[in-house]
């Protein structure tokens, strides 16, 4: 398993967010553009779409309440703790520095 940084999973969650707010509108507009005339089968496929389209509304709102709070919580730990997280950042960049300038 593959470590990311804060910043990655950040991205990430903002682009699956995206996506899915994406994916809920474009649902929401086939229901809309096939509300008339359908067959049986037409209308148990459209029930299924608006459940899991229901189920994406909720998926995203949990991921934006979590990424939200992640977000408040590292705020916080670095109001309180100011001098130790300038400290990590400044030990990270030079090991990091350090890494890439080997040969």
């Amino acid at each position: 398993m593959e470590t990311r940084s804060a910043e990655e999973i950040e991205e990430s969650t903002e682009k699956l967010l995206a996506d899915l707010k994406a994916v809920v509108s474009d649902g929401e507009e086939l229901l809309r553009a096939g509300a008339e005339d359908l067959s049986q089968r037409g209308m148990a496929a459209r029930e299924r779409l608006a459940a899991a389209l229901e189920v994406a509304k909720q998926t995203r709102q949990k991921l934006e309440e979590r990424a939200m709070a992640g977000a408040k919580a590292t705020d916080r730990i670095i109001r309180e703790y100011p001098y130790q997280s300038i400290g990590i950042a400044f030990g990270i960049g030079m090991l990091l520095g350090v890494l890439i300038n080997r040969k």
